[in-house]
C-alpha cells in the first residue's frame, strides 16, 4: 500500500473547496456523474478506433444510496483508471488546476459556473464528504486501484479486487450535508442536472407486471419483475436532425421539459449550427398575450447535454428569453463571471445567430400559413415588438413578418398598410396618417366616427407600443402615428376644407369664458367647428404628450413624464345645439349644469367618470328627467 500527500501547497485547499469555489453544494452530483459519462464515451471513442480492444456493451452509469452506512456510490462502467492514472489525474493534476483556480478566479469563483473546466468536477465530492474513496480498474490489463482521502492532502492507495471495467466513487457523507442521503433529493438533483446526459442513469429499481399470456389460466397470477429505474433520456430532441423529428416529436419533448405546463406551445424554433461554434437547441413561442411581466427563466442552457444554468443572459438575446426551451453549446465560456461573458466574442455570435434563426424561422411560418401566423399574432407580439426594439438585425428583418392588425381584425405588414391607407389616409401636407386605438371598448365611440369617415383603425395594445411607433416613425418620414381618442376626428387628418362655425368669434370668447369658469383646470378647453352631428363635447388626450408619458413609465422616453398628472383637452362643437344653448341661457346656475352634464357625458365616454363625481353624476341625471 502506497501513502503520500497530495503535491498542493495551499493547505487548506479543502476548506477552500467547501466554502468557496463551490457556492452552490449539490452541483457535486452533476459534476461526478459528469465525470462517468465523460470515462464511458472516452471508452466509446477508443474502441472505434481500435485503441482499446474491449467490449463496449450497453455502459450505464449508477447512482446508490446506502443511508445505514451514510454512503453515495456513484459507478460507472467507462475506461478507468490505473493506479498510475491515479497518482496523475487525481493526486497531481487536480490539486495544480485547483490552485491555479483559486490564483485567478478568487474574485469571481462564484459566478464560475461549471467547475469541471478547471479538472476540479471530482474534487467538488468533498462539500458533502467527509471521507472518499475510488475503486477503479482500466481497461487496460492492470489492476485495479483503491484511492483514499479523508479531507486532508494525506491520502491511501492500494490494490484492489474490483475486476470489471469502470470506476466506483463512495462518498462517507459529513454530519453537515446528510440531507443528501434522502432518496428524494438525490432523485430531484439526477433529474435537474443529468436529465439529458448522453448515458443511461441508473437510480434504483421499480416493480412492472408482466402482462398476462394468452393461453394462461384463470387463476393465473401476473409476474412482477424488477427493471432498472433509469432516469434520464440519453437521446433528447435537440440531438436529432430536425428530419427525424415529427410536431408531436416536438411537442412532446415540450412537456418533458416542462411537466406542469398544460398548454402546447404556438410553434418551435430547432437550433442546429457546427461553424464558427457549435449550438444546438429547440426554443419553442408559449402563449404569452401583452402582459410584460412574464417569467424569465425557461429557457435551459446545457454543455454536451449536462445542465449548467437557466440564466442565459447574455447568450440568448434579451427579448427572446420570454420563450422557452433549450441551447447546448460546449462553445459558451462558462468559467467566466456573467459580465465577461456577455463581452466574449463568441458568446456574441451565438446571440447573434439566434437572432437571425428566429427571425428567419418567424418569416418562414409568414410565408408558409399566414392565416394561422395571424391567428397566433396575439400570442406572440410582445415578444416581436420587443425584438423590433432591443435588436437592430432582427429590426431589419422584421419588416416581412411583424402585423398590424385594425380593430376589424384583418392584418397588415408595414408596406402593406402603407398601400392600403395612402389614398384615405394622407394628410394636406402630404404625411400618411395611421390612425390606431389601444383599447377597442375604452375608445369605442372615437373608433366609430373614425370608422363613419371611412379610415382604417389599428389596434395597438401592447404596453411597449409607444416605444415601438416612435422608432417606426424614425425611420419612416413621411409617416406618423395618432391615436383615436388624440383629437376631433376632423383635426386627426387634416385635410383641406374646413367647416364655417356658426358663432362669430365674439360668441366663441363669450362661449370660452362661460366654459373655462366651469370646467376643472386639468381640461384645456378648445372651440372647434364641426358638423352639427358631431357631439358636443369630446375630451382628448395630445398625441405627444399621452405617448411621453406612457414611453417613460415603461423605460426611456422625457425624463419624468412618467409622474406628470394626465392632461387632457376638452374640443367643444360650436355647431352644436348645446353650445348655442349654454352660450344663450342667463341663468347661470342652468348654464353651470348644462356644462357639468355635458362635460360628464364626455368623461363618461373616456371611462373617466369614476367615485364622487360618477356618484353626482347619476344623481343630477335622475334630476332632470323628474
Amino acid at each position: 500500500m502506497a501513502t503520500g500527500k497530495i503535491n498542493v501547497s495551499v493547505e487548506n485547499i479543502f476548506p477552500l473547496i467547501k466554502k468557496f469555489l463551490y457556492s452552490d453544494h449539490e452541483i457535486f452530483l452533476r459534476e461526478l456523474v459528469s465525470n462517468g459519462t465523460d470515462a464511458t464515451l472516452k471508452l466509446k471513442h477508443l474502441i472505434s478506433i481500435g485503441e482499446a480492444k474491449v467490449e463496449y456493451g450497453n455502459p450505464i452509469i449508477e447512482v446508490k444510496v446506502d443511508k445505514e452506512g451514510k454512503k453515495i456510490h456513484i459507478i460507472d462502467q467507462g475506461l478507468g483508471m490505473t493506479a498510475d492514472e491515479v497518482e496523475k489525474y487525481i493526486n497531481q493534476v487536480a490539486f495544480s488546476g485547483a490552485e491555479e483556480f483559486l490564483d485567478k478566479y478568487k474574485d469571481s469563483a462564484k459566478d464560475s459556473g461549471i467547475i469541471g473546466h478547471f479538472g476540479l468536477g471530482f474534487y467538488s465530492a468533498f462539500m458533502v464528504a467527509e471521507k472518499v474513496e475510488i475503486i477503479t480498474k482500466s481497461y487496460k490489463d492492470e489492476p485495479a486501484a483503491h484511492w483514499t482521502c479523508d479531507g486532508s492532502p494525506e491520502f491511501t492507495l492500494e490494490p484492489a479486487d474490483k475486476t470489471s471495467r469502470g470506476t466506483e466513487i463512495i462518498l462517507h457523507i459529513a454530519e453537515d450535508s446528510l440531507e443528501f442521503l434522502d432518496d428524494s433529493k438525490i432523485s430531484g438533483l439526477l433529474n435537474k442536472y443529468n436529465k439529458f446526459m448522453p448515458i443511461p442513469i441508473k437510480f434504483g429499481t421499480r416493480t412492472e407486471t408482466l402482462p398476462k399470456p394468452e393461453d394462461a389460466p384463470e387463476d393465473y397470477v401476473n409476474e412482477t419483475v424488477e427493471i432498472d429505474n433509469i432516469i434520464n433520456n440519453p437521446n433528447p430532441a435537440w440531438t436529432k436532425q430536425p428530419s427525424e423529428l415529427t410536431d408531436e416529436d416536438y411537442k412532446n419533448f415540450y412537456r418533458e421539459l416542462y411537466p406542469m405546463q398544460f398548454e402546447d406551445p404556438l410553434f418551435h424554433i430547432h437550433l442546429n449550427v457546427d461553424y464558427p461554434f457549435n449550438l444546438t437547441g429547440i426554443l419553442y413561442f408559449p402563449k404569452l398575450g401583452s402582459d410584460m411581466q412574464i417569467q424569465k427563466d425557461k429557457i435551459q442552457l446545457y454543455q454536451n447535454q449536462v445542465y449548467v444554468t437557466d440564466n442565459v443572459e447574455g447568450i440568448v438575446p434579451e427579448f427572446l428569453t420570454m420563450l422557452k426551451g433549450v441551447i447546448d453549446s460546449p462553445d459558451i465560456p462558462l468559467n467566466v463571471s456573467r459580465s465577461g461573458l456577455q463581452a466574449d466574442g463568441a458568446v456574441k455570435k451565438i446571440s447573434n445567430y439566434i437572432t437571425r434563426k428566429v427571425a428567419d424561422k418567424l418569416k418562414a411560418l409568414f410565408n408558409e400559413n399566414r392565416a394561422d401566423f395571424e391567428a397566433k399574432w396575439n400570442d406572440i407580439k410582445i415578444v416581436l415588438e420587443y425584438g423590433m426594439l432591443s435588436e437592430d438585425k432582427f429590426y431589419e428583418k422584421a419588416g416581412a413578418f411583424v402585423l398590424y392588425p385594425t380593430v376589424d381584425d384583418t392584418y397588415f405588414t408595414l408596406e402593406e398598410l402603407k398601400e392600403k391607407l395612402k389614398e384615405n389616409q394622407t394628410d394636406k401636407d402630404g404625411k400618411l396618417v395611421v390612425l390606431y386605438a389601444g383599447n377597442k371598448d375604452a375608445q369605442h365611440s372615437y373608433i366609430e366616427a373614425t370608422k363613419d369617415k371611412g379610415y382604417e383603425v389599428l389596434l395597438l395594445d401592447s404596453p411597449i407600443i409607444s416605444h415601438l411607433i416612435q422608432k417606426i416613425e424614425n425611420d419612416n418620414s413621411g409617416l406618423t402615428f395618432v391615436r383615436v381618442d388624440s383629437d376631433h376626428i376632423d383635426n386627426l387628418i387634416k385635410k383641406e376644407e374646413n367647416t364655417i362655425s356658426k358663432l362669430s368669434d365674439d360668441e366663441k370668447a363669450t362661449l370660452k369664458t362661460s366654459l373655462e369658469a366651469y370646467i376643472p383646470k386639468a381640461y384645456s378647453v378648445q372651440l372647434e367647428a364641426m358638423d352639427s352631428q358631431v357631439a358636443p363635447f369630446l375630451i382628448t388626450q395630445p398625441e405627444f404628450m399621452r405617448r411621453m408619458k406612457e414611453m417613460s413609465q415603461t423605460g426611456g422616453g422625457m425624463f419624468g413624464m412618467g409622474n406628470m398628472p394626465e392632461m387632457y383637452n376638452l374640443v367643444v362643437n360650436t355647431n352644436s345645439d348645446l353650445a348655442s344653448s349654454i352660450l344663450n341661457t342667463e341663468d347661470k346656475t342652468h348654464q353651470e349644469h348644462l356644462v357639468k352634464q355635458a362635460l360628464d357625458l364626455a368623461k363618461l365616454s373616456q371611462n373617466l367618470l369614476k367615485g364622487e363625481a360618477l356618484t353626482a353624476f347619476v344623481k343630477r341625471s335622475f334630476e332632470m328627467i323628474k
